[in-house]
């Protein structure tokens, strides 16, 4: 007998969080994929993509109006503004967008998850309680990631689909065109640095050099997304998920700057934006030498860099109820960062 397959819609496809999650589906044998972007990609064996602007309901009308087999929304979209304030409208309107048009006709949905973030916990504006617990009290709005669970806690209320609302440190992965990756960040200035001849500094604030900070591998966070999304016990709730350690950069700095063949010295707090945008010629440079892949833009995050590396306070979350409840999986940062730049490396994204 054919085991009958889900369907999962995965919305920001492009982005390092949607495409580790393809990638992780399309490993298994019971799921269909969709993916959502703005860009075109190719279709693959599993998976059929779909180019839709989710800002314009008239497009997603006419490009998701026929998605009646979808089991599963993944949404994992983001659009990035100047302001917090600013960053509300169009996030929310993405989703709106999105369900409004697939929700009431996909008879077989089971489950909406939800990407967020420790904006939740007021990470973004300054020093919170660490760690922070997924039944922390909320803060001052605006903030879209609140906002986003509101509309869909109300949206499931009297439905048979449940959702959950995946809460990730800092994302680690290989994904290039993505304003939030940081170790492709870190590859990239390590490059740069390294071609021109000078040490791997530490560019954000000295206190940030020195407090606990912690991430999360996109794969893991892939297979805690599909976890959640597929487990009774963990419907319509929030969930931490992070490697399960902490470091200090003070600490891995140095290592990573070894695996790039360089030494590292003393920080010198510096605005990456400012310094690193006339760096393309050195760039391009390095693409030509050694065939890479992919132009300055595609992988350039300056600003995230900027926004991340002044954080002079300790950034780490409580991830222990998604393990209470059979969530088990976990990653060491430093050996993390070494796979990461090495598939890097495979794909041609740096040298």
């Amino acid at each position: 007998m054919k085991t009958r397959k889900n369907t999962a819609l995965v919305v920001g496809a492009n982005g390092v969080i949607g495409n580790n999650l393809i990638d992780y589906l399309e490993k298994t044998e019971e799921w269909e994929i969709i993916g959502l972007s703005r860009r075109t990609n190719a279709d693959r064996n599993k998976v059929r993509f779909i180019a839709v602007d989710l800002l314009d309901i008239a497009d997603c009308i006419k490009k998701l109006g026929n998605l009646d087999s979808v089991t599963h929304i993944y949404y994992v979209a983001y659009q990035d503004r100047p302001t917090w304030t600013e960053l509300v409208e169009p996030n929310m309107k993405m989703l709106r967008n999105v369900l409004t048009v697939v929700e009431p006709i996909a008879g077989d949905l089971q489950h909406i998850s939800l990407m967020q973030g420790y904006k939740v916990y007021g990470a973004h504006l300054g020093p919170f309680k660490t760690p922070a617990k997924e039944s922390d009290a909320g803060h001052m709005p605006p903030e879209f990631n609140t906002s986003q669970q509101q509309y869909l806690e109300q949206l499931q209320k009297g439905k048979k689909w449940n959702w959950s609302a995946i809460r990730p440190s800092v994302v680690g992965g290989t994904a290039p065109n993505n304003p939030m990756n940081l170790a492709l960040l870190i590859a990239v200035y390590a490059s740069i640095s390294k071609e021109l001849g000078i040490p791997l500094r530490f560019p954000g604030k000295i206190g940030a050099f020195q407090t606990l900070m912690e991430m999360t591998d996109s794969t893991l966070l892939a297979k805690a997304t599909v976890w959640a999304s597929t487990n009774p016990q963990a419907a319509n709730q929030a969930f931490n998920i992070n490697n399960g350690d902490l470091f200090r950069w003070k600490e891995l700095w140095p290592k990573l700057a070894a695996y790039f063949g360089m030494q590292s010295a003393d920080p010198i707090p510096l605005s990456l934006e400012t310094m690193m945008a006339d760096k393309e010629p050195v760039w391009q440079k390095l693409k030509e030498k050694h065939a890479l892949s992919y132009n300055y833009a595609q992988v350039s995050a300056w600003p995230f860099g900027d926004f991340v590396f002044s954080w002079d306070y300790d950034f780490f979350a409580d991830g222990t109820k998604a393990r209470r409840l059979g969530f088990h999986e976990f990653i060491d940062t430093e050996p993390m960062f070494y796979q990461l730049f090495d598939e890097m490396r495979e794909k041609r994204i740096i040298p």
